[in-house]
């Protein structure tokens, strides 16, 4: 009896550790990327005047951006660092050092002084944050997607590898919503004190990200190579053996992150100044937009355990080409039913599909030995280009159109064909060639 009773708990115990690991992989990326959407929203609306007051409104607003893409540029040194340790000791650590390590640079943050009080330091003091905070989401996103596709059964990985992505929508909703209520406050006071507070909120989030992850399993797909010692580093393994791999991955993430970074954080900037259109009119939009997400993007993982996540995220390709330019005209009809629209349309539905099976499809491309290294790296090479440098791209593009968006509607539409031809060449979930035993020595990248 005893036998039966150990043998019928044990697929209990595991499917109850499955549904943990999707949730926390979900509740930890919303805390985290409620810190990083965070500083998009303020570099875009009001970083500009208090840490560079001297500059005109335009070069005001290239210089948040910079500080903005400063945390970009950091992730691929995240992604190396923290895809080492978390192939060689473990994913569930990993992502409990990231969690601190973006959730106290954005508390430091809401406590800097402005440029009236300390000068350029202030500036300096905002990058040394941001740096952290790249460093931070290079070595997250690779765990998080990790801990919830390698704990999901066969058949149901893009669902599960959607929920980490499902975070992100939440935790724009917050951050949006946290900015919209400090925007009600007068001018002079939202500008002193008023939007700190919702970095200072980060505080709480913090703990209860850390709760969250402490009750998480290791992965079971670690647990089985963690005492087979790599002969070399994984970093220079994914450089050699998975090299295409690497550059599919990153050709595909390209266009999905610069997607959502022109919409979600260039657009605030283009609406409010070029368009004036109020802040909270853009910033309920986005809210719109991210709430829709928030259910779409679990159901385009479920979607593309059915059909193929390749076809998914071909699919949301697609409608990035077709949607890019109607977005722009949209934001131009100055209505708030249009530009709700606009962003349910952009981040509800085609950034769904884009994003929604990238966690099962990325991941496929390398095996567990290598595979957060690998993840981590392409993902945040890719998003240094795109999310880094899109605010500023866009902006540049803007002006050299002379305020009409068409180079930026070409700029996307390049990088959308790039990622329909490479998201043609990768592997599809449950090959061969992405399980462990399929790999007696070194995996070819032709293999």
């Amino acid at each position: 009896m005893s036998r039966t009773n150990k043998a019928g708990a044990a697929p209990s115990a595991v499917k109850r550790q499955t549904v943990i690991a999707g949730l926390a992989s979900m509740m930890g990326t919303t805390i985290e990327w409620y810190d990083y959407f965070l500083y998009g929203t303020a570099a875009a609306l009001i970083f500009n005047k208090i840490f560079f007051p001297d500059f005109d409104p335009v070069t005001g607003t290239l210089a948040a951006f910079a500080t903005y893409a400063v945390g970009f540029f950091a992730r691929p040194f995240g992604g190396i660092v923290f895809g080492h340790f978390g192939d060689r000791l473990g994913r569930k650590s990993m992502l409990l050092i990231t969690l601190f390590m973006m959730g106290i640079p954005t508390i430091i943050i809401g406590l800097i002084p402005s440029y009236d009080s300390i000068g350029y330091w202030a500036a300096v003091l905002l990058v040394v944050m941001r740096l952290l905070q790249g460093i931070a989401v290079g070595g997250e996103w690779g765990g998080a997607i990790l801990l919830a596709v390698e704990h999901a059964p066969e058949g149901k990985k893009g669902f599960f590898g959607s929920l980490p992505q499902t975070g992100v929508a939440p935790g724009l909703i917050l951050s949006s919503l946290a900015m919209g209520a400090v925007a009600q406050l007068p001018e002079q006071d939202m500008l002193t004190w008023g939007w700190r507070l919702p970095f200072l909120a980060s505080a709480a989030l913090l703990l209860v990200g850390w709760y969250i992850r402490e009750k998480v399993a290791e992965s079971p797909d670690f647990v089985a190579v963690k005492n087979d010692v790599p002969r070399e580093m994984p970093f220079k393994t994914v450089l050699r053996d998975h090299r295409q791999a690497l550059l599919t991955v990153a050709g595909a993430r390209l266009a999905e992150v610069t997607w959502f970074y022109t919409v979600a954080t260039f657009s605030l900037a283009y609406a409010t100044k070029i368009l004036q259109i109020p802040k909270d009119t853009m910033l309920n939009a986005v809210v719109w937009g991210a709430t829709v997400a928030m259910f779409c993007m679990p159901v385009c993982g479920w979607l593309g355990d059915r059909i193929g996540q390749r076809k998914v995220f071909a699919m949301g390709v697609v409608g990035l080409i077709v949607f890019s330019s109607i977005f722009f005209e949209l934001l131009q009809t100055r209505e708030q039913f249009w530009i709700v629209f606009a962003m349910v349309v952009a981040i509800g539905i085609i950034y769904s599909l884009l994003y929604g099976p990238e966690g099962a499809l990325f991941s496929a491309q390398f095996t567990p030995e290598v595979r957060y290294t690998g993840i981590s790296v392409a993902v945040q090479i890719s998003g240094a280009i795109g999310g880094g440098l899109a605010p500023i791209i866009a902006t540049s593009l803007l002006a050299y159109g002379e305020g009409y968006p068409f180079y930026i509607n070409c700029y996307l539409m390049g990088l959308g064909l790039v990622a329909l031809i490479v998201v043609s060449r990768m592997r599809a979930i449950g090959s061969a060639n992405t399980s462990r035993q399929a790999v007696p020595g070194r995996v070819s990248a032709h293999s």
